[in-house]
């Protein structure tokens, strides 16, 4: 990876995964310590956030496109290496925050995503991406229920 081309976003848009992929098997122990090292960087990336919870649905079983896409965020990381959480001492203490969610985008359960950042003046200090526990049956129905996963907050 360190001669890799660096890209601009973390998934390739419209992409749809699946656990019943038929494409051939990666090694079981490579992928999820790759997994799992980009889940660490989450803890001060947050824009890879949502790639890596898309990625980590598919770790018990993974195959060449999910091994792809996991390898994707690593080009993304190459592009954006001086990206990062800067806290700062300004007097802006103005808190912000953004959610958001889509419909049914898990192909395998239907189930929908949500995320949320909040930031305390110009730093993230909180966020969240994860799948909802739930089927949602409209759009209406998950913003409803990614509002309140970020009430608990």
């Amino acid at each position: 990876m360190e001669d890799c081309k660096p890209i601009n976003t973390t998934v390739e848009c419209g992409i749809k995964l699946s656990k019943n992929d038929k494409e051939e098997k990666v090694d079981l122990t490579l992928y999820k310590s790759l997994v799992g090292s980009l889940r660490y960087l989450t803890c001060t990336r947050p824009d890879i956030l949502y790639a890596t919870g898309l990625v980590r649905r598919y770790i018990e079983n993974p195959t060449t496109t999910h091994f792809k896409v996991a390898k994707r965020i690593l080009r993304y990381l190459k592009g954006t290496i001086d990206y990062g959480l800067l806290y700062s001492a300004t007097n802006d203490y103005m808190l912000v925050g953004y959610s958001d969610s889509d419909w049914a985008g898990d192909t395998d359960d239907r189930k929908s995503t949500s995320g949320y950042v909040f930031y305390m003046g110009d730093t993230a200090f909180t966020w969240m991406s994860k799948k909802q526990p739930i089927v949602t049956l409209s759009t209406r129905e998950a913003i409803r229920t990614l509002l309140g996963m970020t009430n608990q907050v």
